[in-house]
Order: structure tokens, then sequence, then C-alpha cells
């Protein structure tokens, strides 16, 4: 299995999963360049782009530019992330959240349904919000008749389109290859990469940069990916021993080595969400007001500036302590332990063993945080360097790694295990003299 490519449609399995991903994500590509009824798109393009730096232009990110282009799909998966990560931090809050987490099957069908009606709630309320920025924007020139009808038209028609988004989805979670949310995002982020590379070809064609900057550029990508790569899977393994256990009527479980593996970057790319989330606010409320606060406020945190970066840093070093803090337990975790009658070697099972883990992950948090947040800047720094406005870097490219990682990883267990059952169906056994087929 040196080079599992040609295997992929080997396996009728698979091969299913995989057409059937493909299948849901072009559906999924296609409604997402379908303009709603009622919205003048040729005035809508030449107006949008001055939101691109702010709160809508981070939202079309994730959802493919479907938001700029204003069409069925135009709130994308995002209603159901959104609640999602409600759900993930009142954990923290409500222990009848927190109950229904560990309660394993049950708990969490019933947790999914809350997600669900919480999308369609958060999908109906951004539609409408959607649908009042679209009437009022340059004084409704983006819509051909406003009013009412328009209003709750466009609220059901998102609605409904985020919904089927999240069915898609969910579909392709069951059915397909991957984990069908962080697909979709994925895919929606992907798209605008051709475009990118158009516009720095251009830049090539054009003298904004030459041949030796190209080269550079490409060298720094590869860096930048494989660095990238390589914090997404580094993890700091804690040893555990198992004990040698009598399990009953002369049954004995062997005692075991094993480890807990924490990885430097727990919190994964939700400290950068947040932190971009929060900045870009008093940039965002600038446009729509004349307020005087949060014009100077606007001027100072430019992109570019010192200020800002600074800010975006501490923000994210902020955040990825806290994300980390509501995601992973220490107590939950030495309990747990205590319970199968492991232990880490050296250290007192309970309380301390407890303290040594969140000590531990305290100090891997820090590489993580710092990981995040130079990886946030590089977006800056490429324009600052290049004089390019490059899409390399930041929440796109943790997200294109991660997602791709992981299906990856998936693609290879089918593969794998396909590998076994061929290996134990053909395989033979000799006993006394005789052949047994297994």
């Amino acid at each position: 299995m040196a080079n599992p490519i040609p295997n992929l449609f080997k396996v009728p399995e698979l091969k299913e999963k995989i057409l059937f991903t493909l299948l849901v994500l072009l559906i999924y590509r296609v409604g997402a360049h379908i303009t709603a009824p009622g919205v003048n798109y040729a005035v809508l393009e030449s107006v949008f782009s001055q939101f691109q730096g702010g709160l809508f232009g981070l939202y079309d990110m994730f959802v493919g530019g479907a938001l700029s282009r204003a069409t069925i799909f135009s709130l994308g998966i995002m209603p159901y992330i959104s609640a999602s990560i409600m759900f993930q931090l009142l954990a923290a809050v409500f222990p009848t959240i927190e109950k229904m987490q560990k309660e394993g099957e049950e708990g969490r069908k019933k947790l999914t349904q809350w997600t669900r009606y919480t999308t369609i709630l958060l999908a109906a309320l951004q539609g409408y919000g959607y649908a009042v920025f679209l009437q009022t924007l340059n004084n409704g020139v983006a819509v051909n008749n406003p009013g009412i009808r328009f209003l709750f038209t466009t609220m059901l028609l998102l609605t409904i389109g985020a919904v089927f988004v999240m069915w898609l989805g969910e579909q392709i979670t069951e059915r397909g290859i991957g984990n069908g949310m962080s697909l979709l995002i994925f895919f929606s982020i992907i798209e605008g990469f051709p475009g990118a590379m158009m516009n720095t070809l251009e830049a090539y064609q054009t003298d904004v940069i030459g041949t030796f900057g190209i080269a550079v550029l490409l060298v720094v990508m590869v860096g930048i990916v494989a660095g990238v790569v390589a914090m997404t899977m580094a993890a700091r393994k804690i040893p555990v021993q198992i004990p040698r256990k009598v399990m009953g009527r002369g049954r004995v479980r062997e005692g075991q080595k094993s480890f807990i593996p924490l990885r430097i970057n727990s919190a994964g790319v939700m400290p950068i969400i947040f932190a971009q989330s929060i900045i870009i606010v008093p940039g965002t409320l600038a446009q729509f007001t004349n307020i005087g606060f949060l014009q100077g406020m606007s001027e100072y945190l430019q992109p570019q500036s010192v200020v800002y970066q600074v800010l975006y840093a501490l923000l994210i070093v902020f955040f990825t302590y806290f994300y980390t803090a509501i995601i992973f337990n220490p107590v939950d975790l030495a309990e747990n332990l205590k319970k199968q009658g492991a232990f880490i070697p050296g250290i007192k099972p309970g309380a301390r063993t407890a303290e040594y883990i969140d000590h531990v992950l305290s100090r891997i948090t820090i590489a993580g945080a710092i990981y995040l947040a130079l990886i946030a800047l590089l977006p800056f720094w490429i324009f600052g360097w290049f004089n390019l406005s490059f899409f390399f870097g930041g929440t796109s490219l943790l997200i294109v790694v991660g997602v791709g990682l992981d299906t990856v990883q998936q693609m290879q267990q089918h593969l794998l295990l396909r590998h076994y059952e061929g290996f134990m169906k053909k395989g033979r056994v000799r006993f006394r003299g005789r052949q047994r087929y297994m």
C-alpha cells in the first residue's frame, strides 16, 4: 500500500462513498451560484466589494462567495456551525448540556436535535437580517421590488437553503467520506484559490512581482504548508501504564503501556475565528455609521498597522487558552484513568494526575498559540513583502490542511480495513498436516 491513490476506486464501498461525496458537493456548489429572486446581481457585485474586509468578508469566505452573490445558499453551513459552537460553549456553563454530552449515543442524538432546531432559528434571524441589508444597500438599488414581500420570501428561502445545506452535510457524514460540515467549508474555501492564482499571474505579467519573487513565494508556500501539516499532527504523548488485571473465570488482562496524545494545537482554527470576529467589528460598524469614536478605531485597526497585528496576536493567544480550557477537562481525564486502573508512571492517580496533565497542556498550548498567531498574520506579511493581496495563510490554510488530513486518514483507514479483510479471507492455516481456510 505504498501508493494508495490507484486503489481508491478499486474498493467498491470506498468508491461509492467518494462518488456520493462528490455528487453532494457538486449540488452544494451549484446552489451557491443561483441568485435569490428579486436581487439585482449586477448592482450587488459592484457595491459589495467595500464590505470584503469586515464581517461580511469573513462570512463570505466560509460560504464560498455565496453571500456576496446573494444566492439561495448565502448562509451556507454557518448557522449549523454557530449552533454547534454555541452548545459546546454552553456545556461549560449548564450541567444539563454537559450531562447530555456524556450520556452516550442517546444524549448525542438529543443534543443533535437541539442543534438542528437552533440552526433553524439562527438561519431565520440571519436570513431576515441579510434581507434587510440587501434592501437598504445603496438606497435599495440592489433589490428590484423592496418591501415586506421581499423580506419574507428572502428570509424563508435563505432559511430553507441553510437547512438543506445542513442536511447535505449530514448525508456526507453518514453515507460519504469525511466530515460533511467540514468538507462543505473546505470546498467553499478552495473555490477561491484559482481566482487568487490568476490574480498572482496577472501581477507577474504586469511586473508587479518578478520571477525571483514568484520563486521565493513558492518556496515560502511549500515551507508554510509543511509547517502547518507538522503542527496539526504534532502531539505531546504522556505515557500511561495499565496494570495486569484478573477479569474472572480465569481470564487475565495483561498489563499494557499506552499514552495520552495531547495535541499542540488542541483548539484548532477557532481562536483565529473568534479573534478575527472581534477585531473587525469596529471597522464593520464604521462602514454603516458616522460615529467619530468608531471611525478613529477603524483607522487605527487597519490590517497593515502594528496596533492591529499586535492586538490580533494577543486575542489569538487568549482565545487559544480559553477554547482549550472549554474543550479539554484534565479532571475528567484523570477520573477516567483512575476508573480504568491506569496511571501515569511517577504520578499519583486522581488530583495529582489532573494537575500534571493541566501543567503539560498549559506549556504546549503556548507553542500552539504562538503558531496560530504566526499563521494568522501570514497574509498581512505576504501582502507587505510581495505587494500581493494573496489568499495564502490564516484561517483558510488551517481549515484546508486540517480537513484534508482528516479526509485522507479516513480513506487510508478504509483501504487498510479492506487490506486486512482480504488477508483474513485468503489466509491459510496449517493444523496437524491439513490445510484449513479462514
